[in-house]
């Protein structure tokens, strides 16, 4: 007989992970849960682990702690089992770097090796019928050891879609050995054949501004030419007031509110995540153009009010046509490499649920509906539970893609799969406990 579990969750990224946290931390019966992830190991933006680069959100927004401070698995508890809590203290920060907050990730991803298939790629959802025709279970199958691998499914009777993000990049752009997105950064440097000359980075975003300070810091010889439409590098909105949009009392407010009033506090608020530096490196950036200006030896390039226009891919560089939108002008860069720093967007989950999408229902622009339990409205011929993680921006605010309430929304799909109250009850104080 085919085994069923509780749950199956595709990815297994922090999302996912999270909620693997909250499921070993709930009261009652252990649930029976797999993970099924395309990556051969666990890895979370790992081409973007740059030296130095910082988180942009507080280490007390880690997989646990805003759903459990007394979790084991929190960010401090990390940080005494490695025997850094005393040092990072007298850092003085709540921003820890990029690549120990992935080592931190890693540590929790370590205690779930058994319930992860990694190297798993799923190819589609289908639903299970039941006598009466009601789809009770779901079989996802998932294929190993890439296009001509072998084929495997696991029914469940609750999915959780954590598919993260896809790379985005502009209309008519191809991927090449010198043209590459920003996820991708360290690899691709790596597999240079010669020491760079020029790269051309394209994007006025946190991620465009970090690879063009890591570039320019790199590699001492080259030039470095930053293209972007906007006059300057924008300043990320981190006032008190504005990070509130990041709270999970916002989720009810923004999953509460009207179309129209969602769609003006994503406008409103935009400037918190998206296409936006923070205050610190766009700072250094100045500091660098202006230095080499006053020397005399530019090499740090800001081109703004400019788009890339022709971009000609040859075995030994690339040639990119960068047209200024004041003048019209157009100049041609030889260069090693161009980085588009273009986002993401997030992955559909209809690319994902196969025929299962199909009894999911859709809102009057054509999105999923989705519950305020994260949970898709499916039709009466579904009573299996599918959830997202992400890709839900238009009903649950910005967040949806971000780490600031991964953990308290991994508690909320647990409470709905279970059954429980949909807002737990306040606990009592808790007595002085060692956090092991």
């Amino acid at each position: 007989m085919t085994h069923v579990h509780d749950l199956a969750g595709i990815g297994f990224g922090p999302s996912n992970l999270a909620l693997a946290v909250a499921l070993s931390e709930r009261d009652g019966a252990p649930l029976d849960a797999v993970f099924l992830e395309k990556q051969p190991r666990f890895g979370w933006h790992r081409d973007m682990l740059i030296d130095g680069a910082t988180m942009q959100v507080s280490f007390l927004k880690d997989l646990a702690t805003m759903r459990n401070p007394l979790s084991r698995h929190g960010f401090i508890n990390y940080l005494h089992a490695k025997g850094r809590l005393a040092d990072f203290i007298n850092l003085k920060t709540v921003y820890p770097t990029r690549v120990e907050f992935h080592d931190y990730l890693s540590w929790v991803a370590a205690d779930f090796a058994g319930q992860v298939r990694y190297g798993a790629e799923v190819v589609t959802v289908r639903p299970v019928q039941d006598a009466d025709g009601v789809v009770r279970l779901l079989d996802v199958v998932v294929q190993s050891g890439g296009p001509d691998g072998e084929l495997t499914t696991y029914r469940a009777r609750n999915l959780v879609v954590a598919a993260g993000l896809r790379p985005a990049l502009p209309e008519g752009v191809l991927p090449g050995a010198r043209v590459w997105h920003s996820r991708e950064l360290l690899s691709r440097l790596a597999a240079l054949p010669a020491p760079p000359r020029r790269f051309v980075v394209v994007g006025a975003g946190q991620s465009g501004a970090e690879v063009a300070e890591h570039l320019h810091t790199r590699y001492p010889q080259a030039e470095v030419c930053a293209v972007f439409a906007r006059y300057g590098y924008s300043p990320a909105d981190d006032s008190p007031f504005a990070n509130r949009i990041f709270d999970p009392a916002a989720v009810d407010d923004f999953y509460d509110a009207p179309e129209g009033v969602k769609r003006m506090l994503l406008g409103y608020h935009a400037n918190t995540n998206y296409a936006v530096v923070d205050l610190d490196l766009l700072r250094e950036l100045y500091r660098r153009v202006y230095e080499e200006r006053a020397a005399g030896t530019e090499r740090l390039r800001v081109m703004n009010m400019s788009r890339v226009g022709e971009v000609r891919e040859e075995d030994s560089h690339v040639t990119v046509t960068v047209r200024s939108l004041a003048t019209g002008r157009e100049e041609r860069l030889r260069a090693d490499a161009v980085v588009y720093a273009t986002g993401y967007r997030p992955v559909d989950p209809l690319d994902l649920l196969g025929a299962a999408g199909a009894y999911c229902l859709r809102d009057e622009h054509g999105g999923l509906q989705v519950g305020r339990d994260h949970r898709v409205r499916t039709g009466p011929g579904m009573r299996c539970g599918i959830y997202l993680q992400g890709a839900t921006e238009h009903t649950h605010g910005i967040t949806s893609t971000l780490l600031s309430t991964t953990a308290v929304r991994a508690g909320e799909i647990v409470r709905s799969i279970t059954g429980a109250a949909a807002r737990p009850p306040v606990p009592a104080a808790a007595s002085p406990t060692a956090v092991t």
